[in-house]
């Protein structure tokens, strides 16, 4: 589906939920419903893509490369992303009810790398996953959907499902990297209101984040 922008026969195109939606605050960790299973969509109507183009709407504000339906306080299982892959190829999309899949065995690499969370703004640590993954679910139609991701994407894929079941990609550090973690988001939290991405970012303090180090692209 990468790239894949064409109007369906069931449905709106995906150019379509690009446009109009309204941006919604991000919900952050701790929230009961970023730690708990989300249930299948079952509802594929006119309601359902309104809500998704609040989805777009609020990822583009937040700058990020996915966003999962609990990022907003949502617990049907749908994610969408616009991320590149190890190509920089970008690739648009909504998959729900998602099965993600990764290789095993001597086909398994893992790659080490910054990933960060818009629910848990401003903080990143290094996590080890497979640079390669295929998604399985159901696309904004109720259609079949399979997106195979590399690099970049691969992990947003990973770190997106990982959202519907309810697991933050912190709950897969160590207790030393989650306190790393941890603290790096207490020293960013002047610059995220309650209400972000509604309210903008805050400006860069270079006296609060002379320990911050440079950091990679948010995932949802």
């Amino acid at each position: 589906m990468p790239n894949d922008l064409t109007p369906s026969p069931a449905g709106p195109s995906i150019a379509s939920l690009l446009e109009g939606g309204q941006v919604q605050p991000i919900t952050r960790w701790g929230e009961p419903v970023m730690h708990r299973p989300t249930r299948p969509v079952t509802d594929f109507g006119p309601a359902f893509h309104a809500f998704l183009r609040d989805m777009f709407a609020t990822m583009t504000a937040a700058d990020g490369v996915g966003l999962a339906s609990t990022q907003v306080g949502d617990d049907r299982s749908v994610f969408v992303f616009r991320c590149p892959d190890a190509d920089d190829l970008v690739s648009v999309g909504v998959i729900c009810n998602p099965v993600v899949e990764t290789p095993a065995g001597r086909s398994r690499h893992l790659v080490s790398d910054d990933e960060g969370c818009l629910s848990f703004p401003g903080a990143y640590a290094a996590l080890a996953r497979p640079d390669h993954a295929v998604c399985r679910g159901l696309d904004h139609n109720g259609e079949p959907v399979e997106v195979t991701g590399t690099g970049l994407l691969a992990r947003c894929l990973q770190h997106e499902t990982d959202h519907l079941g309810g697991l933050v990609f912190g709950d897969r550090l160590s207790s030393r990297r989650r306190q790393e973690l941890d603290l790096r988001h207490s020293q960013q939290a002047y610059r995220y209101a309650t209400d972000w991405p509604v309210s903008p970012k805050g400006a860069f303090d270079p006296v609060r984040e002379a320990a911050a180090e440079p950091s990679a692209a948010d995932h949802g």
